[in-house]
């Protein structure tokens, strides 16, 4: 009984104390950042874009010796709890390789490719192929904090044209295989895959860039953030998965 009120306290604080002081205080600062403030923002305004593009055929291929696995992948409401919101079924599974600044090792050394090219993109904080199964949708929503950014690269795009789609603000957006998209998550956004396989993208999310003393604030905001209960619980969580991952290769 005591536990189960901890957990509801602590869900009624993130929802309704954390999540909008986030909110507000990424709209007080998100005008300040050096690169604007779109729903999407061009390819061009982030170097790394192109290393991810020049490089998505070795990250297709260590997907390719993922995949087999996606029975034993978790699903995201798994690794974050808070996810339930939006998600409850098993049609959206994860292979994290960092999340929030923490590199998942054994994930890591499935692909040292992909790791590699991770590794050069600067304020990188999290990385996981984001593996949606056919007649997935997940409801619009909205991000928690615009200090950070977020990344799609096209890895498997199934399906007709329009079949794989995302809403962003009043935007529809297409993946296509070895093409990034970059956005602003705490805009509302919505997904479906409405092909008959999976599609999957490489998720990344950086730091948003910003002038001094602004880069600051958001800089201690994102500690904030990293040592919250709610991303120890998560990588708690992955932990816990991880060991029963590798016993299958035990």
């Amino acid at each position: 009984m005591a536990n189960n009120f901890l957990s509801k306290s602590k869900e009624w604080i993130k929802f309704h104390v954390l999540r909008p002081s986030l909110l507000g205080m990424g709209r007080a600062i998100g005008p300040f950042s050096t690169v604007g403030n779109p729903p999407v923002f061009s390819n061009e305004t982030f170097r790394w874009a192109k290393l991810l593009e020049e490089n998505w055929p070795a990250i297709r291929r260590e997907l390719d010796q993922v995949l087999p696995y996606n029975e034993a992948l978790p699903n995201l409401q798994d690794i974050q709890h808070e996810q339930k919101v939006i998600t409850t079924d098993n049609k959206w599974k994860t292979f994290f390789l960092f999340g929030f600044g923490v590199k998942a090792e054994q994930n890591c050394a499935m692909c040292p490719q992909t790791t590699k090219v991770l590794e050069k993109i600067p304020d990188l904080l999290t990385a996981f192929f984001s593996i949606l199964h056919p007649n997935k949708h997940i409801p619009a929503h909205k991000g928690l904090f615009k200090g950070i950014i977020r990344t799609h690269l096209g890895l498997i795009i199934p399906g007709e044209n329009g079949e794989c789609r995302m809403n962003v603000a009043d935007k529809t957006l297409f993946w296509k295989e070895g093409e990034v998209i970059v956005f602003d998550d705490t805009y509302r956004h919505e997904v479906w895959n409405d092909a008959d396989s999976v599609r999957v993208v490489l998720l990344i999310d950086t730091v948003r860039p910003f002038k001094k003393p602004f880069s600051w604030i958001n800089e201690s905001i994102i500690k904030l953030i990293v040592g919250s209960s709610h991303v120890k619980e998560a990588v708690v969580h992955h932990k816990e998965w991880e060991k029963k991952f590798s016993k299958l290769f035990s």
